[in-house]
């Protein structure tokens, strides 16, 4: 190296940690959007549940909100290591739908119906979290 490095003085170079801290905020960022997705695919679905097609029930949005959840943990696990913090999004969701089967103000409730239609909240949180778990149990095994 020779004397050309001699006289310069020893520094602390700040930026050389900076990446690692300014990462884990943008991973809680991204892991805190995937989780509000969650919940709004939950809204979404519980509120399109009872759409038809002419005039059969047709669930259509128990299926999509299934898609949009393996979507947002496939996604979830490329932003952490960890498949508790993978689920995050999926978790939110169930906790939404949880709540929808609460009677609000009023006694209002979002899953109703008789027959045949008492089933649509089944059918939205299996629809909902199979594609996710296999997701997440596709993440576990490899």
């Amino acid at each position: 190296m020779g004397d050309r490095l001699g006289g310069g003085s020893v520094r602390q170079h700040p930026d050389l940690t900076a990446p690692a801290l300014a990462g884990d905020r943008q991973r809680v960022v991204v892991l805190t959007l995937l989780a509000l997705d969650g919940v709004l695919s939950a809204i979404a679905a519980a509120f399109f549940l009872p759409a038809y097609l002419g005039t059969v029930p047709f669930p259509i949005s128990a299926l999509l909100s299934g898609l949009v959840n393996a979507a947002l943990v496939w996604a979830a696990t490329h932003w952490t290591s960890s498949p508790g913090l993978a689920g995050l999004p999926v978790w939110c969701w169930l906790l939404t739908v949880a709540v929808f089967f609460l009677g609000g103000p009023g006694d209002d409730i979002v899953f109703g119906g008789a027959g045949a239609m008492q089933f649509r909240p089944l059918l939205l949180i299996v629809l909902g979290m199979v594609p996710a778990a296999a997701v997440l149990r596709r993440r576990l095994t490899f």
